[in-house]
């Protein structure tokens, strides 16, 4: 409540040097940082989280930092306004994890803390960006690439199903690890999935590969729908999944994952639903699967993070049509 905003040299090493972090971790974390954007398409939760922590936030990062040399007084008033809006007890959630018993004796004391707290008429603010979904190409002053596929699957008629996990995980460790990272030489490759927004990528992380990798990710589609699973095989990759559900979580862990579930209203009756159908998860899902990477194959957007010279080379030879933007 008492933070003192008006310290411009110390906001600007804030700045800096949280611009110099993003910078730095561009290669390390490239992979995310293609998946972010990629999400980025499909919904303001994607979108929101690209402009806190991908590509954009970077961009901002810079801007901020010139600002803050050249018009301190209008950042000063942003902070300050930022202050009112989040230091506001009308819009708080508290979470506090322990027992019920020690929760009466604490009780008295975060409802004193919340009633110190500024209350003011909170505002729902509707974000409804528009983006055109466009392929890119982020350049880099790199050696490898970072080559993302992917789309909003649900747009395309899939009904989530718990069965999805169990096909991605078995992906991940077959024909994805295989093509792109034995053949291939990437360090990784990989496929993910955000039940959320519906949307499935598939990466890779430090690639030589560009057009290459690509066409294993289109040709996903005919591994599944030829693929002969064995049953040990279909059990270790659900054994895989329900340990990612079910992992040893210690306390405040539990508590921060309960008030997650809280908000985003995700009731233990779904989530025992999803465990079943992983659980439940047959050869047949596979197969049935293909289709819906058939449909990624011709829908999705790609985002490359690379070199300029492998951007425009895979441009010009796989006429990729990749919109190129200098992030770094």
């Amino acid at each position: 409540l008492t933070v003192k905003l008006d310290n411009q040299e110390r906001f600007r090493q804030l700045v800096l040097k949280a611009k110099a972090r993003m910078e730095s971790g561009l290669v390390p974390g490239g992979h995310s940082i293609v998946n972010t954007r990629l999400r980025a398409y499909y919904g303001e939760a994607g979108w929101l989280a690209e402009q806190l922590g991908g590509v954009s936030y970077l961009f901002f990062l810079r801007q901020l930092a010139e600002q803050v040399e050249n018009d301190w007084p209008a950042v000063l008033a942003k902070l300050e306004q930022l202050r009112k809006l989040l230091v506001n007890r009308e819009g708080m959630v508290c979470n506090v994890t322990l027992d019920a018993a020690n929760w009466q004796k604490f009780q008295p004391h975060v409802q004193a803390f919340i009633d110190e707290l500024p209350a003011a008429p909170k505002q729902i603010q509707r974000w409804q960006p528009q983006l055109a979904r466009v392929d890119e190409g982020l350049t880099i002053p790199a050696q490898v690439n970072y080559v993302g596929k992917g789309t909003k699957i649900t747009d395309l008629g899939y009904e989530w199903h718990g069965s999805i996990s169990v096909i991605t995980n078995y992906l991940r460790t077959t024909w994805l690890w295989e093509k792109i990272r034995a053949q291939g030489g990437a360090y990784g490759a990989f496929v993910s999935t955000d039940r959320r927004l519906g949307v499935l990528t598939y990466l890779s992380y430090r690639d030589p590969n560009l057009l290459n990798t690509l066409k294993n990710y289109d040709e996903t589609a005919v591994f599944l729908r030829h693929l002969d699973l064995h049953e040990d095989e279909l059990v270790k990759s659900i054994i895989g999944v329900i340990g990612d559900l079910d992992s040893y979580q210690l306390p405040d862990a539990k508590g921060l994952t309960s008030m997650i579930w809280h908000l985003l209203g995700e009731s233990d009756a779904r989530r025992q639903q999803y465990r079943e159908q992983v659980l439940n998860t047959t050869a047949d899902d596979f197969k049935a699967f293909a289709d819906v990477l058939d449909a990624v194959a011709r829908e999705a957007q790609i985002v490359v993070l690379g070199s300029s010279e492998a951007i425009t080379q895979a441009n010009k030879e796989g006429q990729l049509g990749l919109k190129v933007t200098k992030v770094l």
